[in-house]
């Protein structure tokens, strides 16, 4: 039976984390094209609505499992959250809000060109498959809270969600950028953000809401490591963003507001997974290498020549890598430098690629059979018109328009 003050801090952080959908809403919509910010917000508001509607009716029940072989939990078992008490019911709604943000943020790889009732309808079927399952792997009793009996080591260490979380999506994301294609023009500097002070509203909102998304589990834990991980929330994400200005000095000549804002990104989601087991030190130094092989991996994309749209595979995917591997060298008393053995670095790198490749996968499939029956592309010349009149029927901005037809 969770106390009041406990009750009162699991609705604070519930609604934090929540909040962190619409700034990543705004955080998005600043870094495309003018012509597709509703498309972008629309895509995390539709995520909001169908994957909160999802987990109340089976996804809170399907991510614990009775037996760590299960694949994942009874959709069944307590389906529209049946039966459950104040205490489980508090728990189901913090964690609506993770399986929510998860599929906002793999949109980002898909802006400007992308349906919006496909993308609802991906959005459904991955959060199903792969979500569901993967929160039940992690957090809720399943395969990879069972790795470190299974080798003899130190147990997966994943607080917040840098495997259930930022791999996850970052892996679909990848996906979805292979099955799309590239946007019309892809080209290194041609794809510039319309908004930059809407991305910094939006990084601002996000770095608020996350305090709630790792520190927001400690109701669980009777409150053991809130100064540890607020701590270790802030310091990170404040030297991720000097590790990627310092890169864009270095490679561009000149350190970038969106560059800042993409940084603190980076760094928060390297410290998910590690804020409550690593020391302040070291939680330092993991968002400054964050943040310098972030900015380093956004570029890939033109390498590579996929077009994550707006760099979640360089940012989410290698920064949830960075902070989940990491552990496995820097954790407390069980890692590899700071009085552990190799043991947890094994169990940090199976759980990690056992959750990108089963999430690229799936994604890939999902992605490619929606494609090829109800078309997940817009046309080329609506990309080009605007996805936002041509899918929403809405512009973000008139300029003018109403006043003069008044007029």
């Amino acid at each position: 039976m969770l106390d009041t003050g406990s009750l009162s801090w699991a609705v604070t952080a519930t609604a934090f984390v929540l909040l962190m959908t619409p700034g990543l809403a705004f955080f998005y919509g600043g870094l495309v094209k003018a012509k597709s910010v509703v498309s972008m917000m629309m895509m995390s508001f539709g995520s909001l609505a169908l994957i909160g509607v999802l987990w109340i009716l089976y996804g809170f029940s399907m991510s614990a499992v009775e037996s760590p072989t299960d694949f994942s939990g009874n959709p069944l078992a307590t389906f529209a959250l049946d039966g459950l008490g104040n205490d489980d019911l508090i728990g189901a709604a913090f964690g609506a809000t993770f399986a929510i943000i998860t599929v906002a943020l793999i949109s980002g790889s898909i802006a400007d060109r992308a349906k919006f009732g496909p993308w609802l309808v991906f959005a459904g079927i991955w959060s199903t498959l792969v979500y569901f399952p993967v929160a039940s792997w992690v957090w809720g009793g399943g395969w990879i809270m069972e790795l470190g009996t299974w080798f003899g080591t130190a147990d997966v260490i994943d607080y917040a969600g840098g495997t259930a979380v930022h791999i996850n999506a970052g892996a679909a994301a990848l996906a979805l950028a292979i099955v799309l294609g590239k946007r019309f023009g892809f080209a290194k500097g041609i794809m510039q953000p319309h908004n930059v002070p809407l991305v910094l509203l939006g990084a601002a909102l996000l770095w608020f809401g996350w305090f709630g998304f790792n520190v927001g589990a400690e109701f669980l834990n009777n409150m053991e490591n809130v100064g540890l991980i607020t701590v270790n929330t802030l310091g990170a994400t404040a030297a991720a963003i000097l590790g990627w200005l310092a890169i864009e000095k270095v490679k561009e000549g000149k350190a970038t507001s969106i560059g800042a804002a993409s940084g603190a990104v980076a760094g928060l989601v390297a410290i998910t997974p590690a804020c409550a087991n690593v020391t302040p030190f070291w939680a330092l130094v993991l968002g400054a290498l964050a943040g310098v092989l972030s900015a380093l991996a956004v570029d890939l994309k033109f390498k590579l020549g996929y077009d994550d749209s707006l760099d979640v595979v360089g940012i989410h995917l290698v920064a949830g890598l960075v902070g989940t591997l990491y552990l496995g060298f820097f954790a407390i008393d069980t890692g590899l430098f700071t009085g552990g053995d190799a043991g947890q670095l094994l169990v940090q790198t199976v759980a990690a690629f056992g959750v990108l490749i089963y999430s690229f996968v799936l994604a890939l499939v999902i992605g490619f059979a929606i494609e090829k029956t109800i078309g997940f592309r817009v046309k080329s010349e609506d990309e080009i018109a605007g996805v936002d009149l041509v899918v929403h029927g809405e512009a973000a901005y008139s300029f003018g328009q109403d006043s003069e037809s008044k007029s």
